[in-house]
């Protein structure tokens, strides 16, 4: 086997896996974003909801479940809308 096809077969194995790597990081990052959201969304001390949640937002959420990241920049703007800071995508 010669240098040139060890570096093919390398190159080939690496751009397999960057697509993996980069959906398992937007799975993180979309649960985070859900996660936030929930705690936005969750009760006060008092027991009662102070915002009522989106229908985008609900459906954003459920993408992520079904492993559909389409749903992160609607999340995105939730958060923003509520003046919170976004989790870290990293």
């Amino acid at each position: 086997m010669t240098i040139k096809s060890i570096c093919l077969i390398s190159g080939l194995a690496l751009a397999a896996a960057v697509p993996a790597l980069a959906q398992s990081n937007d799975a993180t990052y979309c649960n985070a974003l859900s996660s936030e959201y929930q705690r936005y969304m969750s009760t006060n001390a008092s027991g009662r909801h102070t915002h009522d949640q989106s229908a985008a937002a609900r459906i954003a959420m459920d993408k992520c479940k079904a492993n559909d990241y389409s749903g992160i920049p609607v999340l995105e703007q939730e958060l923003r809308n509520a003046k919170l800071e976004l989790p870290s995508r990293g």
